[in-house]
């Protein structure tokens, strides 16, 4: 895989953007002027093959509805297969240097689709960019879906945020409120231990370890702004930093109040940990509500990552969803077909409405859900200073497997930072240098 330090710095720029012109423009009109798609092979026809690692409950069946509408409407036909989302993110690779891949695949734009973009892995979808679905997309959002070449190769569908969950009615019991800076989420999290509470949940268990990178994330935007977190991931500084181990021993402050079972249990189990009061709160994306029953969902708030340095710029993660093509797919009119019709209002709020609604679509005159949930994170990711990815997303699936690695080893040994972080620079330079 192709993931240079330069070929992703260069792609980074444009990815960035979606920060720098404002969270909100991801919901302004922008005309694209677009171009025609260059591969020249032909459409076999047949069903489009939708390969989704959407697989919890709520949102494997959102996905089903959504397939059914586009069948329903004439034309082209759509199959989705449902993969459990770690074994389609350890298989992707396969995925698109098979044979005989799927059509269309539901992952993220960014660095990570660039660099497989650079291998000649996704099909050019410029084309569709001119036609009506998409011409209403804000320049941020071209700017991800874009790769280093100048080709549009993802189409979006929405976006979600992270942050510090929690349940209304345990911070009423607890007698707490929502802390603003680190010092006060350290003193929250004293209380909450003295009540008996594991204070953070963490689900970073082996199927979902990539969890912990948001507490990587966030410690170093927060610590050292996003230029720096973007340049950190494009290979430009070193993991090894003086400014890296300064993440690591705020983190530890932070340490003594983790489940100790983090490491243990899946998002999933983490979820329902919360759920079920044996721990007080923990940082995830909205994602991690469709393992949530609905009923639920109401009792639900969020507080952003706590100020570290009031000086730094307030920054967040705010990953877009959506989907790409395989260059050697043998439907290449019907996937397009597909893919238009993905970026439709109709269609991601045929998707909102059957899962648990806690994402933002992507479309501008898509309807969001309009819970007071919804409302007040659409609020903070539209009036951030700039908006990160996530990890692999602002460098590659490449990288990630190295944060996994680091990061669980820290949770465990935190003494030994200092080889942790020695290592950690050794196999990410292998991914860079590749």
């Amino acid at each position: 895989m192709n993931t240079s330090p330069t070929s992703r710095r260069r792609f980074l720029a444009g990815a960035g953007a979606l920060g720098a012109v404002g969270a909100a423009s991801l919901m302004t009109g922008c005309v694209s002027s677009g171009s025609s798609g260059g591969s020249t092979s032909q459409s076999k026809g047949g069903t489009v093959s939708l390969q989704s690692n959407l697989s919890s409950p709520q949102a494997k069946s959102a996905m089903e509805d959504l397939v059914a509408a586009f069948d329903k409407r004439g034309g082209a036909k759509a199959s989705l297969n449902t993969v459990a989302s770690e074994t389609f993110r350890t298989q992707l690779p396969t995925y698109l240097t098979s044979g005989n891949p799927p059509d269309l695949m539901t992952w993220y734009p960014g660095s990570v689709a660039d660099a497989y973009a650079e291998k000649g892995l996704l099909l050019d979808v410029d084309d569709i960019w001119t036609q009506p679905e998409l011409s209403g997309y804000s320049d941020a959002l071209k700017k991800l879906c874009t790769d280093s070449q100048g080709k549009k190769i993802f189409v979006p569908a929405s976006y979600y945020w992270w942050g510090v969950f929690y349940k209304k009615s345990n911070f009423r019991k607890w007698g707490v409120t929502e802390p603003k800076t680190w010092d006060e989420f350290l003193a929250l999290c004293e209380k909450l231990k003295s009540k008996g509470v594991a204070p953070i949940g963490l689900g970073a268990g082996a199927d979902t370890a990539w969890v912990a990178s948001a507490w990587f994330d966030y410690l170093n935007i927060r610590i050292n702004g996003a230029a720096y977190h973007r340049e950190l991931l494009a290979g430009k500084h070193r993991f090894d930093d003086p400014q890296i181990h300064k993440v690591f021993d705020t983190w530890a402050e932070a340490l003594p109040y983790f489940d100790p079972n983090g490491t243990a249990l899946s998002f999933q189990d983490a979820t329902t940990a919360m759920l079920n009061d044996r721990t007080g709160m923990m940082l995830i994306g909205t994602f991690f509500a469709d393992a949530a029953p609905k009923d639920q969902l109401g009792d639900l708030d969020f507080f952003r990552f706590p100020i570290i340095d009031p000086k730094m710029p307030l920054v967040e993660e705010g990953p877009t969803d959506g989907y790409f093509a395989s260059a050697h797919t043998h439907h290449q009119a019907e996937v397009k077909e597909l893919m238009r019709y993905l970026a439709t209002a109709e269609a991601q709020e045929i998707y909102l409405k059957g899962s648990s609604g806690t994402s933002i679509p992507t479309n501008p005159t898509a309807k969001d859900s309009g819970t007071a949930l919804v409302k007040k994170g659409r609020a903070m990711i539209e009036s951030a200073a700039d908006v990160t990815q996530f990890f692999n997303r602002d460098s590659s699936d490449a990288l990630q497997p190295t944060a996994d690695t680091a990061l669980t080893k820290f949770l465990a040994k935190p003494k030994q930072i200092n080889s942790i972080l020695t290592d950690w620079q050794r196999d990410a330079q292998k991914i860079w240098s590749q």
